[in-house]
């Protein structure tokens, strides 16, 4: 019961925490639509199981010990997030059409939204560490395989329905509607957000 506790009580705390994957939710909730926005919560919640799935393989202790390997991740996960800023930031008016717009899309593509997600968490040093910490440091040795896969499948519902939420507040009607007249301004903002998250990781990669 105490380490239930504890999963459920550092969980919490952690996906709420402002970072990568909430911008990544509240841009394309905003941006393009409710649909994209809950599918981009669906890939980060995918993404989730890539560190719980390394992290009960073993990979986790090897990565928490070697301080090569995991500035190397970092650097990579750091790169990812700054390309994603840089397309932001080079956003125009043109690119991003208004929603009563004759032509314009409805949202974004399915696919490009749970990709969006799923990489953005999958590639996040910040969930990286959260979880290997977490199954190294809160869930015991002797815990069976499938409390374990429990414990994942909690952690990633958490960020399902978290961002989830967070995707249905930012495409609400009058909510976007006032907001997407600074459509262009949200996006570099959100970009300006990614590339400040990549610069401050890849400048913790590379002092190690």
């Amino acid at each position: 019961m105490q380490e239930l506790l504890a999963i459920v009580t550092i969980t919490t705390l952690a996906v709420i925490s402002p970072g990568p994957d909430f911008a990544m939710v509240s841009r394309n909730s905003l941006l393009h639509s409710r649909r994209a926005g809950a599918l981009t919560a669906l890939g980060i919640a995918l993404g989730v199981w890539v560190h719980v799935g390394y992290t009960l393989l073993g990979v986790g202790l090897l990565i928490r010990e070697s301080i090569q390997l995991y500035a190397a991740l970092k650097l990579l996960g750091a790169l990812y997030l700054i390309w994603l800023g840089v397309r932001m930031l080079r956003s125009r008016a043109h690119d991003a059409p208004a929603p009563n717009a004759p032509n314009a899309p409805v949202a974004r593509g399915d696919l490009a939204a749970l990709r969006a997600g799923f990489l953005t968490n999958a590639l996040n040093p910040k969930c990286t560490v959260f979880v290997v910490s977490l199954f190294l440091q809160v869930v015991g040795p002797d815990t069976p395989l499938a409390i374990k896969l429990g414990y994942g499948a909690f952690v990633s519902g958490a960020h399902l329905l978290w961002f989830a939420l967070v995707a249905l507040l930012f495409s609400q009607g009058a909510v976007r509607a006032r907001l997407l007249r600074w459509r262009v301004a949200i996006d570099r903002a959100f970009g300006a957000l990614l590339v400040g998250f990549g610069a401050v990781l890849a400048g913790s990669a590379l002092r190690r």
